[in-house]
């Protein structure tokens, strides 16, 4: 039982570090070449921000799907620097 609580604190602990130090997403496309993707990045980053409240505001207990969202708008945000690279082939 000890060994459980044990390895369920280092579980907690790891989790919210990885939370705390997760950066927001990069903006980085053109808003004068590509407004839309340009747009859709900003609004990851806003979302990522208030993920970010919501777990500050929640003492960090989300069972892991608030860190889980921000690593999947990191990724949203990476996919679209390739789509307005791929337009900028075009």
């Amino acid at each position: 039982m000890k060994r459980t609580s044990s390895f369920a604190l280092i579980a907690g602990l790891a989790l919210v570090t990885s939370s705390v130090l997760a950066a927001p997403p990069v903006r980085d496309v053109s808003a004068k070449r590509h407004p839309n993707i340009a747009a859709a990045q900003r609004l990851t980053d806003q979302a990522f921000k208030r993920i970010s409240d919501a777990q500050q505001a929640n003492e960090w207990d989300m069972d892991g799907h608030a860190a889980k969202a921000k690593d999947l708008l990191d990724q949203a945000s990476r996919e679209l620097k390739q789509a307005a690279e791929a337009a900028n082939h075009h």
